[in-house]
């Protein structure tokens, strides 16, 4: 396989995708917890910057793993769950985690 072979290679999207320091956490969350709040996903993680989570959960939607949805109360409340192509990673993740801690 050479570089040209490499950029369109699936596994290169699939790390793409999933790369950033808090995506993974991110998808924890959701996975075993269902839909998030924006801010209750904010408090739940350490030392992330609103800016940064906002950043990653955007990259997440434009990519179909994550969908947003919006309340029309007063404030506003944003709302974060996976989609099915995000369901999709379970068990690959499921799969990470296992070889991790092994």
């Amino acid at each position: 396989m050479d570089y040209k072979d490499f950029e369109n290679c699936g596994l290169k999207k699939a790390l793409t995708m999933l790369s950033g320091k808090w995506k993974p956490m991110i998808l924890h969350y959701l996975f075993y917890h269902g839909e998030f709040r924006f801010n209750d996903l904010w408090r739940s993680m350490p030392r992330v910057s609103k800016k940064v989570l906002a950043d990653h959960l955007r990259q997440m939607e434009s990519k179909g793993i994550i969908k947003r949805r919006e309340t029309n109360g007063f404030p506003p409340e944003v709302n974060y769950a996976l989609t099915e192509k995000g369901k999709s990673l379970g068990p690959i993740l499921a799969a990470l985690e296992k070889f991790g801690n092994n």
